[in-house]
């Protein structure tokens, strides 16, 4: 009885797609080194050399500039099609664009081929400080010279306007987190041969550590540049040239 209803239900599963089959070696496929996709509709043929008939079978909608695919799902939807693809490179996110080429707004680009460049794992709100898990390393096919390449310069960092899941992170996004607001009372320090003056004043404009900031004193109204060393703190003299100089030698290193 249990037999006959195995059998008998054998149909019903086949019209569902449920019967198991053989497992059968997929045609072997290299992701392409410019995984670009023009209406819309990302397809295994715009992210696979050699998909030859699965080319046009659907995986994703791309809405706007970019999407940001899962390697793994990626991997799984090239097999269903009979499609194998190995991920030499054990990439987890595929960066599919609209166009091209990702280019810097003056049109140059910074490096071609097989890129990886960070993007955002989720979308952030404007002001939000980027955390560790919030980037992602992707494959695209260029970066522009504003792309970050090493997590370390944008990680503490805050946005400078909401920024979408799976876009690639671009310096002019991002900046030094404000911890001063415009109006907010700034404890200016001057520390030199010994001596060491402070004074209290008003925040002219937000800014972040390591930020020029003017400042007033609020007793004779003169207006004094500074250099944010922390929420509510500045520095004048020679402590601010020597955090300039730091922040200047630590650019060149990183170039």
């Amino acid at each position: 009885m249990r037999a006959f209803a195995i059998l008998g239900a054998a149909p019903i599963l086949a019209a569902f797609g449920l019967i198991a089959t053989p497992a059968l070696a997929g045609q072997a496929v290299t992701l392409r080194a410019d995984t670009a996709n023009a209406n819309g509709i990302v397809t295994l043929g715009d992210l696979f050399d050699g998909a030859g008939q699965a080319a046009g079978v659907p995986v994703a909608t791309r809405q706007g500039a970019t999407v940001a695919l899962n390697a793994n799902v990626v991997q799984m939807a090239a097999r269903r099609a009979g499609l194998e693809w190995a991920n030499a490179e054990g990439l987890r996110t595929i960066v599919v664009h609209g166009g091209p080429a990702l280019a810097s707004a003056s049109g140059s680009v910074a490096a071609k081929g097989n890129v990886s460049v960070l993007t955002y794992a989720r979308n952030l709100s404007a002001g939000e400080i980027v955390q560790p898990s919030d980037l992602v390393y992707a494959k695209v096919a260029a970066a522009s010279p504003d792309t970050p390449t090493d997590a370390d310069q944008v990680i503490g960092q805050a946005a400078k306007r909401p920024l979408r899941e799976g876009a690639v992170v671009q310096a002019r996004d991002i900046g030094a987190a404000m911890v001063i607001k415009a109006g907010d009372i700034v404890t200016v320090t001057y520390d030199a041969g010994g001596v060491s003056l402070s004074l209290q004043g008003k925040a002219m404009s937000a800014a972040g550590v390591g930020e020029p900031l003017a400042v007033q004193n609020t007793s004779s109204k003169k207006v004094v540049q500074t250099l944010v060393t922390g929420p509510g703190e500045a520095v004048v003299g020679p402590a601010a040239d020597q955090l300039k100089s730091t922040a200047r030698s630590t650019r060149y290193a990183a170039r």
